[in-house]
């Protein structure tokens, strides 16, 4: 069974930086993940594990997720990194982040390495598992990927590498360089998000490179929260109160929902399943839509219960 648990904003911190590390624990983000990848140089890939084990094993984490992202399966460091980061951080470790994910197969490949080590290590909870759709064969996969294990918590949508893998022409903010009709992205975002949603798990929002612009940062957020993404990446630790604010329900959405719920109970019991409430049509699907209010609430402690 999956543990719910709240992603409105995922931090990336470069493992090999014990400063930003401890920095990360106290930036009240739902989770971090300190990144063995792209956030690390080649020379210093091996030695950022110990500091990684060392972040998560020696501070105080609170209610955040404690990630990391491992290096691709096809580098000769992702076996390594898998190993010593599970057998170091042990219990102190919630999730492991799996780049370029391709096939079901590379899920697969993940969730039977964990299975060892967790046997081997007597570990009392199970690994959890998030991949990046951020190559085209891996979009084009991505409904089975998204299948492929009971570890498999969410999916992210990387538009970074998924811009080079097509060819795109973007900029450093994956923008197209010219002038493009609609939302550049969102045949891929819809995609991703369609998968997640058809395995029950988790949809992430991309990275958005320019920290400096907290206004384009809400926007592109509010934009995937809307479409139905849980929560989107961050790359600064300032990003992460917007996606917080933008990805959970405000206190009228919450009472709206609520009182949707409750005039439409009270109809149901007398035999109606559709009523008009203030010149609108609520029947069943408003209800779905209105659960799908208070559990992201729920999630991100707005409520106690649904």
């Amino acid at each position: 069974m999956r543990e719910p648990r709240a992603r409105r904003s995922e931090l990336a911190t470069p493992a090999s930086s014990e400063k930003m590390c401890m920095k990360a624990g106290k930036s009240g983000a739902d989770l971090v993940f300190l990144d063995l990848e792209d956030a690390c140089a080649p020379p210093v890939k091996e030695s950022a594990r110990a500091i990684a084990v060392a972040a998560l094993t020696g501070q105080d984490w609170g209610h955040t997720v404690r990630a990391v992202r491992v290096n691709g399966l096809d580098t000769p460091w992702c076996h390594g990194d898998i190993i010593e980061i599970v057998t170091g951080a042990r219990e102190s470790l919630d999730v492991l982040i799996v780049p370029k994910a391709r096939s079901a197969r590379d899920v697969w490949w993940v969730d039977v390495l964990l299975t060892q080590l967790e046997t081997k290590l007597g570990l009392r909870k199970r690994i959890g598992l998030e991949v990046l759709i951020e190559e085209a064969e891996g979009l084009s996969n991505a409904p089975e990927i998204a299948k492929a294990s009971p570890r498999l918590e969410a999916i992210i949508f990387g538009a970074g590498d998924l811009s080079a893998s097509l060819h795109a022409r973007v900029d450093g903010n994956f923008d197209p360089v010219g002038e493009y009709p609609g939302d550049f992205w969102h045949f891929a975002r819809v995609q991703v998000l369609a998968a997640a949603r058809g395995a029950g798990i988790d949809a992430i929002d991309a990275p958005y490179p320019a920290y400096l612009n907290p206004d384009g940062y809400r926007q592109a957020a509010t934009h995937a929260s809307l479409l139905g993404f849980d929560g989107k990446w961050a790359i600064h630790p300032s990003q992460v109160p917007i996606a917080n604010e933008v990805f959970a329900p405000t206190e009228a959405q919450i009472a709206e929902a609520r009182d949707s719920i409750e005039v439409y109970r009270a109809s149901e019991r007398d035999g109606v399943g559709a009523i008009g409430r203030g010149g609108q049509l609520v029947d069943a699907a408003h209800m779905r839509l209105a659960t799908n209010t208070l559990h992201r609430a729920v999630l991100a402690g707005l409520i106690d219960e649904v």
